[in-house]
């Protein structure tokens, strides 16, 4: 049997593709070629008539259009996912719904206009939750495909997982990148809110959602941030002297981040196996000279969620009035509550909402420089995937972090007992994208074993016999995940 989980290293792959010594034919031949294999079992991407036709046109063309090796853009001729909430000429966007796509075509999002001047080739449309909401779609977990893969950015997650892009786009409102990196092993990296223009995309809850992206290591997502976040200053992840910086030698960087744990009721969210999992990776890092440190924070966590929920379900309402009003009964019974709960919130109740958040964003960032923190640490999620397509999980953990519009990044760290990855999660301050992945990259050495990431041999993508459990025994029923304090009875919208 073949399995479900593949490695395809984006700096490598976008090495060779840019010196010649691979070929954009090859690239799109090998994205068709696993995409056929696995993807009718994983469900990644959103189906498509002629799809190996049009990249291999397109590869031929951005092959033949530069050459010289030495003008090659720096994702040349990579293929690359893209979330099915976010414009792409040539390519119908249906956001996951059951609405006609002319309804929600629109111009092609600034991000796909950053991929394509960089030389990447679109591979596909990959699945989302209907409107990036809650309403999962039909991707599994390539871990378990009795799992889900978490979500609204389930494709994107799956389709790295899974070896058919070495890169793919998400979005996250509240935790629809993270999550997802975390249940299926891959690293995710949300940005700053607002540092990748938000265009063309269909929003969900304007005033949270943020582009991000997926790789299969930290010098992956920077490669991708150099090309699409604004005023990027971390230099060009491909030339030699930065790639030092990105990994190859992270305990020679200088002085490693002081790292803070939010303790309180925050943390506390997180499952058990999730907590134990989270303690090891503290004591792991302080073994290789990390300071970590506790900070009680966010004492009025049930007030902040609460403070988010108010402005992602009026916010949502007000994105789909129009829609809704024409296609309402067309609309899965997830988005449709949410949609209905935010025609109840009214203008007050919103703008104090806001006001709470602008309030907790200042208290948030005084907490931290008081304990003199560079990153905060949590789990990316309460725990691993639960079984069952009906849920994504919650995005609990990341809630506050979206609240704040900071940037984070979900690094695999481990497995749960039943095989499942967990993820780390490191969140840096507002604008700080760079220093945030520097350190990041330090970090996954630790959670690495010391081991680069060159040092890995990274093939395309390895068939070999599943190991019992991996992918066959697809655990017990569906369950929502524990909190700490119960079953999340209202999540928000993504």
């Amino acid at each position: 049997m073949t399995t479900l989980l593949g490695k395809r290293s984006l700096v490598q792959e976008a090495a060779a593709l840019r010196a010649g010594t691979d070929d954009p034919v090859d690239a799109v031949n090998r994205s068709c070629d696993r995409i056929d294999t696995v993807d009718p079992q994983v469900r990644a991407f959103v189906p498509e008539d002629g799809r190996r036709t049009r990249l291999l046109e397109a590869a031929r063309r951005v092959a033949t259009g530069v050459p010289d090796p030495a003008g090659r853009p720096v994702l040349h001729g990579v293929p690359v996912g893209i979330k099915d909430i976010v414009q792409v000429d040539g390519l119908p966007t249906r956001a996951g719904s059951a609405l006609p796509p002319e309804v929600l075509g629109g111009p092609q999002a600034t991000v796909v206009d950053r991929l394509r001047a960089a030389g990447a080739l679109i591979a596909g449309k990959t699945v989302t939750a209907e409107f990036a909401v809650t309403a999962p779609g039909p991707t599994r977990n390539p871990h378990n495909p009795a799992h889900t893969p978490g979500g609204s950015s389930s494709g994107s997650a799956a389709a790295v997982a899974a070896g058919m892009v070495p890169l793919a786009i998400g979005t996250q409102t509240v935790g629809s990148m993270i999550r997802p990196a975390a249940y299926c092993g891959v690293v995710g990296f949300k940005p700053s809110y607002g540092r990748i223009p938000a265009d063309g995309v269909i929003p969900n809850a304007a005033s949270f959602d943020t582009l991000g992206c997926y790789a299969t290591d930290v010098a992956g997502v920077a490669l991708a941030a150099s090309v699409l976040v604004d005023g990027w200053r971390g230099g060009h992840p491909l030339d030699e002297a930065v790639r030092s910086a990105w990994g190859r030698d992270p305990a020679g960087r200088g002085p490693h981040p002081v790292l803070g744990v939010p303790a309180g009721p925050y943390l506390e969210r997180a499952g058990d196996e999730a907590l134990r999992a989270f303690e090891k990776q503290r004591e792991l890092l302080r073994s290789a000279g990390y300071a970590v440190h506790e900070v009680p924070v966010m004492d009025d966590f049930e007030q902040i969620v609460e403070q988010l929920l108010t402005m992602n379900r009026y916010e949502v309402a007000r994105a789909h009035r129009n829609w809704f009003a024409r296609f309402g009964d067309r609309y899965r019974q997830e988005t449709t509550a949410a949609i209905r709960e935010g025609r109840t919130i009214g203008d007050a109740a919103y703008e104090a909402a806001r006001g709470r958040r602008n309030a907790f964003r200042a208290r948030l960032a005084a907490d931290r420089a008081a304990a003199g923190i560079d990153l905060w640490i949590a789990p990316s999620a309460t725990g691993p995937a639960p079984a069952g397509l009906t849920t994504t999980g919650t995005s609990i953990m990341c809630l506050p972090w979206s609240n704040a519009g900071l940037p984070s990044v979900s690094l695999p760290a481990g497995h749960a007992a039943n095989g499942l990855p967990l993820g780390l999660q490191l969140i840096g301050g507002s604008g700080a994208d760079e220093d945030l992945l520097h350190g990041a990259a330090g970090i996954e050495h630790v959670l690495n074993g010391g081991v680069r990431n060159e040092d890995v041999r990274s093939e395309d993508v390895r068939s070999e016999d599943v190991r019992n459990g991996d992918v066959r025994n697809g655990g017990g029923p569906n369950t929502d995940v524990p909190n700490g304090s119960g079953t999340e009875r209202r999540r928000p919208a993504g």
